[in-house]
Order: C-alpha cells, then structure tokens, then sequence
C-alpha cells in the first residue's frame, strides 16, 4: 500500500515538472491541461473538485493556478508533497525569469531599448487583453460595472501600491451585501485550524520589525513582495499593476521600460505567472552586482509565493464549512470586478507615455487583434517582437 502510495506521488510530480514547462497563458489555460491531465489521464482528483478548488483559490489573495496545484498535492499527500509540488511548479519559469534579469544588466542600454522597441506596447497590449477576459466573465451585474470603474478611476488617479488591496476589499464587501441573492446551503459548526494563519501573519510582523531595524535591503525587499503577494487579489494580472506602482513609481527600482520588457518576457515563460517577481527581484539588487541579483531573485520568489500557501493551506482545512456563507460566496463579484478595473488603471498608465509615438500605437492594436483571435500563442507573438526589434 505504502509503495503504491509513492509510485502514485511520483507519477503526481512528473506531471507537474510536464505542465511547468507547458503551460502558458494564466489560470483559466492552466486550468485546461490541469483538467487534461490530473482528471482525465491520471484521474488524482475528479473535474468536481478540481473546479472547486480553483474558486476557492479565486477567492483567495495570491497566485491561483500554484494554489490549486499544491492544494492538489496536499490533498494527495499532505504538506510534504504540497512543498514538493510548489517547487516542482515554479521552478522553471523563476529561473528563466532570474536568468532574463540577469541578462538585461549586463546589455548595453541602448542594445536593450532596441530589442524590446516592440515589446513595451506588447507587453500594454497583454495588460488589456487580460482586462478585456476577466471582464467579459466577472463583470455581468450593475454593481461589478459600477466597481470596475470606480476601480480604475481611483487606481489612475491615485497609483500607490497601498490602496490596491482597500479597493478590492471594498468591492467585496459591497458586493457581500447581495447575498440574498446565493442559494441557502445547510449550515454546520464550523472549526478552524489557526496555525497557518499565525504563521503568516507571524512571518508579515517578523519582516516588517527586522527591515525597519536593520534598514537591510534584501529583508525589505523580502517585506515588499511578501505583502504584495498577500494582497493580490486576481493573480497575476493584478500583480503586475502592483509591482508597477510600487518598484517603478515608488521606489525607482526598475524602469517603466525594463519593467514593459519583463511582462513581456513574462508571457513567453510556461508555469506561473507570478515568475515576474524574480525578475523585479533581481533587478531590484542590480547594485550588488551578480550575487545580489540572485539573492534578489530567490528573495523576490520566496516572498511573492509563500504568503498565498499560507493562506490556501489555512483556508483548505475549512473550505467545506465556510462555503455555507452566502456572503462569502457574493464577495467574488466585487473582487474580481476591482480587480478588472485596477488591471484597467494599470494598462492605461503605462500606455500614456506610448500614446505620441504611431508605431507603439499600431504595435498595440496589431497585437490585441492577434491575441484576440487565438489563432497564435501569445509567446510566438513575442518571439515575433523581439526577432523585428532585433532585425531592425
């Protein structure tokens, strides 16, 4: 039984090493060869409760494609295989990312601006684009409209990392108050496991009280992602605008330009979304030299996913029970529709400084059409990109 056990754990991490390396285009195209191969070849868990997880992992901040997966190997397996599983899964797209980082700091400025002249407005373009998907399937009712816009204006308007998190509770919570709405379920007693939680919130208190002592930038840098990662509500397309505001705005850590570049770069990568941490990371340790770049990108991955673990692996144990809340269930509509404004917000305030230049202008349209005709994977796009860039 024990040996049927592993060679079914180790047939589980195959698979996830297999989709790492090929899955591109976010969640929702994860969550096909996630159907394809977990449900329908290898049967480790059934399509009811693999849909069921990625909604729980929706509601949830963080990345959800590397929750539902490891929330998969917890289920099999408990916490060890879980780890496993989270490693296995980010693995290839981090270091790709790190190497990316590491590559740009050593090319000449000039050499860089023309490889990726056509990458920035690509890189607006898949911002919209992903807008334009989470939209067309979240914002369907009065309210989520009301809240997209609302979202977008104030995320325009005033871009500072710390409202993100505020307005895409509120859009919860004003969505929470039409719960009559949702089906009644039979309620139990619900239990709750708090060591997770302690243990994030444990870990959020310990950074923030040793960056503030030490002044000591990997520590801080640590704190930043981690935060982040905390309040990321919508995966990756919500983190970027995050990154943006508060590494390029903020802190000046990375230009508008190297940062276009790496959402970009990102796209081409398979595996999680959130990758583009280690390449903020890096760069954000540019001044170390090559050492720090590294320790920055391990730094920028460790801190961008551990928080949204902690959390799937807390909320787990309780799903079952805290799904009886027809307030909860109502929650999501707000999420996801602040989440589609600020995703909005984002894509406008890095296209702004695009708009006097026809050829960024054409770039970004000639894109989104292809993106919207599905007839190309987005990673060939860029490939294109940076091959005209190149040949120009």
């Amino acid at each position: 039984m024990l040996e049927t056990k592993k060679i079914r754990y180790i047939i589980f991490l195959k698979d996830v090493l297999v989709l790492s390396l090929t899955c591109f285009g976010g969640p929702q195209a994860h969550l096909a060869m996630f159907i394809k191969r977990l449900v329908l070849q290898h049967r480790n868990v059934t399509e009811e409760e693999l849909m069921e997880m990625q909604a729980l992992c929706q509601l949830l901040p963080g990345p959800t494609s590397t929750q539902t997966i490891t929330a998969i190997g917890f289920k099999l397996g408990g916490a060890k295989l879980s780890y496993l599983t989270l490693l296995i899964w980010i693995l290839p797209a981090t270091v790709f990312m790190g190497i990316t980082a590491l590559g740009i700091s050593f090319f000449e400025k000039g050499t860089l601006i023309r490889l990726t002249q056509f990458i920035k407005p690509m890189g607006v373009a898949f911002i919209f684009f992903a807008a334009y998907v989470i939209g067309r399937k979240v914002i369907t009712t009065k309210t989520s409209i009301w809240l997209m816009i609302l979202a977008a204006i104030l995320g325009f308007m005033f871009r500072s990392p710390y409202l993100t998190p505020f307005l895409i509770l509120f859009g919860g919570l004003v969505a929470s108050s039409k719960y009559r709405k949702q089906a009644k379920m039979e309620r139990k007693p619900i239990r709750i496991q708090w060591s997770n939680f302690i243990l994030w919130a444990g870990v959020f208190a310990l950074v923030i009280f040793v960056g503030t002592l030490t002044k000591s930038l990997p520590v801080r840098l640590f704190e930043n992602f981690y935060r982040n990662g905390s309040f990321a509500f919508g995966g990756g397309h919500i983190l970027k605008p995050l990154l943006f505001n508060e590494f390029v705005e903020f802190k000046n850590y990375l230009t508008a330009d190297e940062f276009l570049s790496g959402i970009a770069l990102a796209e081409m990568v398979p595996g999680p979304t959130f990758s583009i941490a280690s390449y903020v990371g890096s760069l954000s340790m540019r001044s170390w030299g090559m050492s720090g770049q590294i320790l920055g990108s391990l730094v920028a991955s460790v801190g961008i996913f551990l928080p949204g673990i902690f959390m799937i692996f807390f909320v787990i144990r309780f799903w079952e029970q805290l799904k009886q809340f027809r307030g909860i269930r109502a929650s999501l509509e707000g999420i996801n529709a602040t989440s589609t404004g600020l995703t909005l917000a984002a894509a406008v305030s890095l296209f702004q400084p695009m708009i006097y230049n026809p050829v960024n202008i054409i770039t970004v349209l000639i894109t989104l059409g292809l993106l919207y005709s599905e007839k190309i994977p987005s990673y060939l796009i860029i490939v294109g990109g940076i091959c005209l860039g190149a040949f120009l």
